[in-house]
């Protein structure tokens, strides 16, 4: 399907780099930014099931409006299914580092109490954070960021999740976020309520809410591509139509004519061309 004319003028305001080889780290992908144009830009959040690490790396101000009337700045990460939020500035400059809910729990210490919160990186790494984010600024050259943030996680990463959760993790992504708790706690040996429990603190999201994420993402990505509401919600696993109108509210605070033209969208073909293969 053709790339809609309003995502190739969304995705005209960015220089996009990623990563010119694979990486060490199973459920991390990275992405650079550097805004074209000096013009301000005010984006809203579009839910996507990882948490964002994301590094300023600009000289403009940029600031993160969590939704509640409280506002960010600079460096930070953003938890799981966050609610009304938007990123404003100019001469934006950054990276985003999008990790999977269980190597975020390895790495951050991410647990149920940030799930879409947003948290200073300095709050989680305290000075490593100020110099990791130094020696970013002073590299030339984005493949030399992206291995130094790969390093910084590499470092941090000392503990792993438990198979049966990762595994119903991997089968919520496989699925699109059309699979039954019951059948995946049948299949790993574990009770409904410990898969719902353990799950709930390696991830930061009930199993039923994680697999709702996933597969709003699927339906908003289809949204994107120019897919008619119906189509979408049909090809997602959906009710019906109203019931992915309600799903969009929910997680975006838009309807789904509106998460269709997202600009938050409209890169995400070009930062993070495997997550949507």
């Amino acid at each position: 399907m053709a790339t809609p004319e309003w995502a190739r003028d969304a995705a005209a305001m960015w220089d996009i780099a990623t990563p010119t080889r694979p990486g060490r780290l199973a459920g991390v992908t990275m992405a650079g930014f550097r805004q074209r144009t000096a013009d301000e830009v005010d984006l809203q959040l579009v839910p996507y099931p990882a948490v964002t690490i994301a590094i300023d790396l600009g000289d403009g101000p940029v600031t993160v409006d969590d939704g509640t009337g409280h506002t960010h700045r600079g460096s930070g990460v953003i938890g799981l299914a966050p609610d009304g939020l938007r990123v404003i500035g100019r001469g934006v400059e950054g990276m985003q580092v999008r990790l999977s809910p269980l190597v975020a729990h390895a790495v951050l210490g991410a647990t149920a109490d940030s799930a879409g919160a947003v948290v200073a990186l300095d709050d989680l790494w305290g000075r490593d954070a100020g110099r990791i984010e130094e020696r970013l600024r002073a590299t030339p050259t984005w493949d030399e960021r992206f291995a130094l943030a790969e390093d910084a996680l590499v470092r941090r990463l000392a503990w792993a999740a438990d198979p049966e959760v990762a595994f119903a993790w991997a089968q919520m992504e496989a699925s699109q976020g059309q699979v039954r708790v019951e059948d995946v706690a049948a299949e790993v040996g574990w009770s409904r309520k410990r898969l719902w429990s353990r799950f709930r603190a390696q991830v930061g999201l009930t199993p039923k809410r994680a697999a709702q994420l996933v597969r709003f993402d699927h339906a908003a990505h289809r949204l994107a591509a120019g897919d008619a509401a119906a189509m979408a919600a049909a090809e997602s696993g959906y009710a019906d139509q109203s019931h992915l109108h309600r799903e969009a509210m929910a997680f975006a605070g838009l309807s789904p004519t509106a998460v269709a033209t997202a600009p938050w969208l409209a890169v995400d073909d070009v930062a993070w061309p495997a997550s949507r293969s």
